[in-house]
């Protein structure tokens, strides 16, 4: 496996096209101290909404830290998490990525966290799955559409399941706030370091306790300029019609 640069035309003036847009989406992680405007974080926000949300339910909500006071709370918490993280999964470079272009990356991890007291804001989504409402008739047609298999790979799934059910009404969201970041030209990047700490961040910013987080998102003008991102060839990830 290797990593391949996409490259793509100049965005248009009057506006980035989604296709350049997404081609040049990098994780940009060194941003300058300067405020964000509530509009403009509120046209995230908006965009983030915006999401498809299975069945519709709508049920996130979006922590927005501004205030330097509470970030630099945070910058502890986030030190811990990305500590953790570079002494562990993030101490090797992933396969197919050398090892200067991985120690820019953490170069880059390294500088958010020495000054992440700076940032000008983070948005943590959240999501608190409504409680699901069931009626004898409508089990007996779940148990006879699964069959005995499937009843049991449900009960030993179910946690998982749970947990996919959630992300796939929030992440779908979370693109769409990256993606409109992008197009602002503003710098952000998508981690969930902090649910190694989750109960101290959730406790620092008065989130519910059976209310989950997704995602910490530090959101900035960029010191540097968004270039073309490095993924897998098309061709070496496709399986056509089965794998």
């Amino acid at each position: 496996m290797t990593f391949e640069t996409v490259y793509s035309d100049a965005p248009a003036l009057d506006g980035p096209a989604l296709f350049p847009t997404m081609a040049t989406m990098r994780a940009m992680r060194r941003l300058r101290p300067d405020a964000v405007p509530d509009e403009t974080i509120d046209q995230l926000v908006q965009a983030a909404v915006w999401g498809p949300s299975g069945g519709n339910m709508q049920a996130y909500e979006y922590v927005v830290v501004t205030d330097r006071a509470v970030m630099a709370d945070l910058a502890p918490l986030w030190k811990r998490c990305v500590d953790a993280y570079l002494a562990t999964t993030g101490k090797h470079a992933p396969k197919g990525m050398d090892e200067a272009a991985y120690g820019r990356m953490v170069a880059a991890i390294e500088y958010q966290r020495d000054h992440f007291a700076e940032t000008p804001a983070l948005i943590i989504p959240c999501y608190k799955f409504p409680e699901a409402q069931f009626d004898e008739e409508g089990l007996g047609v779940y148990a006879a559409s699964l069959g005995p298999a499937g009843l049991e790979h449900m009960s030993s799934t179910q946690t998982r399941f749970q947990a996919l059910a959630e992300g796939s009404c929030v992440y779908p969201g979370v693109q769409n706030l990256l993606l409109a970041a992008r197009a602002l030209g503003l710098a952000a990047n998508l981690t969930i370091w902090h649910l190694m700490l989750e109960q101290e961040w959730k406790k620092a910013l008065g989130i519910p306790s059976d209310t989950h987080t997704f995602a910490a998102i530090p959101v900035g003008w960029p010191q540097g300029n968004f270039g073309p991102v490095r993924r897998r060839p098309v061709a070496d990830v496709i399986h056509r019609d089965r794998w």
